[in-house]
């Protein structure tokens, strides 16, 4: 059912398109969350987690940005997640003013248990779509956000 069709049918194409993609996210999110739920950690927590177990161990700034986190917000993170023994603070080798943010032991245990089944349970949530469809959003939602991305910068 369409809800606007007054503002010209471009705008109205992209208004539906917008609400069409917030709707999607909240509802991949929502699941998403419900899975990671499962594993004892926030949705925050479970990202540092997945970042670090699979690009290894980076700066605080590189999270962030890998996150879409703000520095204090991580830093709280990083606390918690050292408190649980999942994370370790460790000196950079290339910049002794660095430090560096990693899994340990314990944290690339859990993200060796728990990855594969939030994998498992993304696949399920997108199992509506055929490989082709998925092949297809990916790139044309990656082609919209890099052009906002770009025309932000400009």
């Amino acid at each position: 059912m369409k809800t606007t069709e007054k503002y010209g049918k471009k705008i109205d194409a992209a208004l539906s398109l917008w609400v069409k993609l917030v709707r999607a996210y909240s509802t991949v999110a929502k699941k998403s969350a419900e899975s990671i739920k499962k594993f004892g950690l926030t949705v925050s927590q479970f990202g540092v987690i997945e970042t670090l177990g699979h690009l290894g161990p980076m700066n605080v700034g590189n999270i962030c940005q890998k996150q879409l986190m703000s520095g204090g917000n991580m830093t709280l993170i990083l606390d918690n997640l050292e408190k649980l023994g999942y994370v370790k603070r460790m000196a950079d080798a290339t910049d002794r003013r660095a430090l560096l943010i990693g899994l340990t032991e314990k944290g690339q245990a859990l993200f060796d248990d728990i990855f594969p089944v939030h994998a498992q349970d993304m696949e399920k949530i997108i199992s509506v779509l055929d490989e082709q469809e998925i092949e297809q959003l990916s790139v044309l939602l990656k082609k919209l956000g890099m052009a906002i991305s770009v025309e932000g910068e400009r």
